[in-house]
């Protein structure tokens, strides 16, 4: 490692390097220069629905910029409530087949490193004429839902629209305001009527978690840890956890992709899905359920494992995290496939529904823009942009780049953490198994979001099990850390 190159700098060094050899292109190419210099902003559409009067807001984290989607509300009766979810248009600056668009489905995904993001598209776009900016009139894919009293839908529909964002909010704040624990956020004070739009938002994306849950949709507990830099060294990590405002985001953009998919297969129009198989290690999840006094079915059963963790929450909350990233991991990661008009779909086993398309973020994920493309053929009762086989080989493609990226996150992420640690080589902690298969054993460090292997004492060990580690090597440039098990 140079001591001369400030943490960041090396970081961003690592991150590049893993980004070539995993496959991806870090930089844009010449040609999306020139494509991006010669882009003009869209033209007015006709035909649009003007939705420019509903209290369109955005929610995101802090330091977002390439806002994808935006929510508004209108009430009832019965205590019902119409829910709208803006997409952004990026299909109308992103044509298929140019270089933007040949950069975008060679990544397929935006990757967030903990020293510099790589957008999948050029923020002159994603950040900037395809995002959905606070004040800017914007085209917009819209689903729209009516959720009754009792969560269940009663309606929906997808066409586009022209939109305009009233305020650019975060998760933290209006999160705490929602809870009755911090301020009312200026910019919701600023927007008349939004304060009472975003709690009708609220309420309702309450009534379809609660229904979700009813279902058999897991409640999990997921946390981030972000590293923090002080003057380009790595000093201290924060931890970002779900809160009220991410689970409306996230309860309404769940609605609105299985709206999607419904919508596409209404049509006879193929689609892409994003799908999770029932758990590859269901066994051992029966197994950690049993060592906490619980008995689950044999077979997989959502419903079951949901009753089991909601009990184990009001439990144990102290350790609720501990056992939802290992229910995480023994249920395995999801994939994308490509759906066709009359096949059975294979369906997302954590979220409990049948039907489901990745489609509100197509500034940061191709399938999202895949997906937008075949909406809006939809929409205009025009041929499908894909043929079946292109579709199922894009579908594997994002599957795979999809894997390569998180990888590429979670070396940058661990190097952090290995640059944090290097001063505590030698000290022993308790620490959760949270991987267990031939080419590795993986622990987590109580209390701290640091995973590394266990290089010593691994035998007979598996996902979920407790044990004292120590701490024997860092290495940052190979985002190494490396624990052997003591007592």
């Amino acid at each position: 490692m140079d001591p001369k190159r400030s943490h960041l700098q090396i970081l961003r060094r690592i991150a590049r390097r893993a980004m070539i050899e995993r496959g991806f292109l870090p930089d844009f190419t010449a040609q999306v220069r020139d494509e991006l210099a010669a882009l003009r902003p869209a033209p007015a559409q006709a035909g649009l629905r003007d939705l420019r009067d509903l209290p369109w807001c955005s929610i995101d984290n802090d330091d977002s910029r390439d806002l994808d989607q935006l929510t508004a509300a209108r009430g009832g009766g019965s205590g019902a409530a119409t829910i709208y979810v803006a997409i952004a248009d990026v299909d109308a600056m992103v044509r298929k087949g140019r270089p933007i668009d040949d950069h975008a489905c060679h990544n397929t995904t935006s990757i967030y490193t903990a020293a510099q993001i790589f957008p999948m598209i050029p923020e002159t776009l994603s950040t900037g004429l395809t995002s959905l900016n606070d004040g800017e009139d914007r085209a917009a894919i819209v689903v729209e839902l009516t959720v009754r009293a009792d969560g269940i839908l009663d309606g929906s529909d997808v066409y586009r629209a022209l939109v305009r964002s009233r305020a650019k909010l975060a998760y933290n704040a209006v999160a705490a305001w929602l809870e009755n624990s911090g301020p009312m956020p200026g910019a919701v004070q600023r927007v008349n009527g939004l304060a009472e739009n975003l709690r009708l938002q609220d309420t309702a994306a309450l009534k379809l978690r609660e229904r979700r849950q009813a279902c058999g949709a897991l409640n999990l507990e997921t946390v981030a840890a972000v590293p923090v830099f002080e003057g380009g060294e790595v000093a201290s990590y924060r931890i970002e956890r779900k809160n009220r405002a991410r689970e409306l985001i996230e309860n309404f953009m769940i609605a609105a992709n299985e709206i999607v998919a419904r919508y596409l297969e209404s049509r006879k129009v193929p689609s892409i899905r994003r799908v999770v198989e029932a758990p590859r290690r269901w066994d051992r999840i029966v197994g950690v359920a049993a060592e906490r006094g619980w008995t689950l079915p044999e077979g997989p059963d959502s419903k079951a494992l949901e009753t089991f963790l909601t009990a184990q929450r009001a439990r144990d909350p102290g350790h609720f995290h501990d056992l939802s990233q290992t229910v995480i991991k023994l249920i395995g990661p999801g994939e994308y496939r490509a759906d066709f008009p009359g096949r059975e779909a294979p369906g997302h086993f954590g979220l409990a529904v049948k039907d489901y398309a990745h489609s509100t973020a197509p500034n940061r994920r191709y399938p999202d823009l895949i997906t937008q493309r075949l909406v809006k053929a939809a929409i205009e009762g025009r041929p499908t942009p894909y043929g079946d086989e292109a579709l199922a080989s894009l579908a594997r493609r994002c599957t795979l780049k999809e894997d390569d990226a998180n990888k590429v996150e979670r070396l940058v992420r661990k190097s952090a953490f290995a640059l944090l640690l290097e001063s505590r080589v030698g000290e022993s902690f308790d620490a959760i198994v949270t991987g267990a298969a031939p080419k590795g054993t993986w622990v987590r460090i109580n209390g701290q979001p640091v995973e590394g292997r266990l290089v010593e004492g691994f035998v007979g060990l598996d996902v979920g099990d407790r044990l004292r580690v120590k701490l024997i090597r860092t290495d940052v440039e190979h985002g190494f850390i490396d624990f052997r098990r003591v007592g």
